[in-house]
């Protein structure tokens, strides 16, 4: 996501060509979950527009299509997992890893085709996957058994932590939408791998996105006196400011670790002027 209609000519200069549009993103965060490629896999030469606009450590987190996870559950999908992936190819390092999110259905009796999956992808690629059936969270047999498959692959357990999220009650129409649809499962901490992922939903109201995302401040902080290199994506339920919020994260970070390196400078959303 980075052409999101309320950044167009506050945050991101507006109107910008399809492929300016990442550039200027770029400007703000340097990672972006690859959500469009989960909908359809996009043509090559889409793909390497993408390249063309962001530096080769720019962070691409892909989503694998719904056709592989969803509808075909992981079995049978050899041939549009081979389009998949010759059509990222152009994203080269900025592949950070691929994305497999499974349904709330998937759920600890599915492990073995995971593992099976996972056993099956090319060793060129990082892998990382978030699941939200309860019983990962709530039952530590099944969590253990899915930690094994994952090491056993080098692949990271993505947490999407909603728990600020569902505190209090939704107060507006996109709350009200993300309370419907969004999981709804206990927090998790911890990394499998050098580079775990971190998707982590606040509310609209900043004060409370804040409060609730300190415990990541603390983690991630960790995770790099550690050594880690973490990606961590800030979301709210209408996603106004996520960009300046996911700047706002990264210099708490800053803070506890001085040796991050700072976020680049946005472009300027309009001219610039004397006054």
């Amino acid at each position: 996501m980075w052409a999101h209609k309320s950044w167009q000519g506050r945050l991101l200069a507006h109107p910008l060509p399809a492929h300016e549009r990442l550039r200027h993103y770029a400007g703000w965060c340097n990672a972006v979950e690859g959500n469009t490629t989960f909908y359809a896999t996009p043509p090559r030469e889409t793909v390497a527009s993408w390249a063309q606009q962001t530096d080769p450590d720019f962070r691409f987190v892909i989503k694998l299509p719904k056709h592989v996870t969803h509808e075909r559950r992981l079995t049978d999908v050899d041939e549009p997992l081979r389009v998949f992936l010759d059509a990222i190819e152009p994203l080269g390092p900025r592949a950070d890893a691929l994305w497999i999110q499974l349904p709330g259905s998937f759920a600890p009796s599915d492990v073995p085709t995971l593992a099976r999956f996972l056993r099956r992808l090319p060793e060129s690629h990082r892998y990382a996957v978030e699941v939200r059936h309860p019983a990962f969270f709530d039952d530590p047999r099944s969590a253990r058994l899915l930690e094994g498959v994952l090491s056993a692959a080098a692949a990271e357990w993505i947490p999407f932590d909603t728990t600020a999220f569902f505190r209090s009650p939704p107060t507006s129409d996109a709350e009200r939408d993300a309370w419907i649809k969004k999981p709804r499962v206990p927090r998790r901490s911890d990394a499998l791998t050098d580079r775990p992922i971190v998707r982590y939903l606040g509310r609209d109201d900043t004060a409370l996105t804040v409060e609730g995302w300190q415990h990541w401040v603390d983690v991630v902080a960790g995770w790099l006196r550690e050594g880690r290199s973490p990606t961590v994506f800030v979301h709210t339920p209408d996603n106004a400011d996520a960009p300046v919020l996911a700047r706002r994260f990264h210099d708490e970070v800053r803070a506890r670790v001085p040796g991050v390196e700072p976020l680049p400078e946005p472009i300027p959303a309009g001219p610039l002027t004397l006054f």
